[in-house]
């Protein structure tokens, strides 16, 4: 393991960020206002468009909610926080240009954005507690995205599946 891969979240240092997008299901929402503490000690502005109580909603809605804040170009990350960051990071990458991981660790978090560019973090509520979710935001916001030559040729293949999706959509709607 290099020495990095091991290192605290508490030693890392996060930038400030103009803005960061933020959203939440029902099952989200008892960790959503923590969550958004945290993303206001890193940003002058958070997007809140998630759900206000925790009355069901439909994640499918709240992440199309979260994800026009990054094609808007009022963001560049969002964080979803549903019941285990599985709905909400399938609802995400659903859109041409996201990259959402599921991220439950420091490791993933760091790993996702620095090799994959991933721009919307995905975390269950019922998965971890306060402590965790900040270390993994930290990380998230903390990490950028590698442009090795390797990477940014992995990155352009997934635009081309993306391509390769809508077209197969376009041909079907004939």
């Amino acid at each position: 393991m290099a020495e990095d891969e091991a290192r605290s979240p508490h030693a890392i240092a996060v930038p400030r960020w103009p803005a960061i997008g933020l959203a939440n299901d029902h099952a989200g929402f008892l960790l959503k206002g923590f969550v958004a503490g945290v993303l206001a000690q890193h940003c002058d502005e958070v997007f809140d468009v998630g759900a206000a109580s925790d009355s069901p909603v439909d994640f499918p809605d709240v992440t199309r909610n979260a994800i026009s804040l990054i094609r808007e170009g009022k963001v560049k990350r969002v964080i979803l926080v549903c019941g285990t960051g599985a709905g909400a990071c399938i609802a995400a990458n659903k859109f041409p240009g996201i990259r959402a991981a599921v991220c439950h660790d420091t490791f993933v978090a760091r790993q996702a954005v620095e090799h994959d560019d991933v721009n919307v973090l995905c975390i269950g509520a019922w998965i971890v507690g306060p402590q965790v979710a900040r270390d993994v935001i930290d990380t998230f916001l903390a990490s950028e995205f590698r442009t090795e030559a390797h990477f940014r040729r992995r990155v352009e293949k997934l635009a081309d599946l993306e391509r390769e999706a809508a077209q197969f959509l376009n041909q079907g709607s004939r």
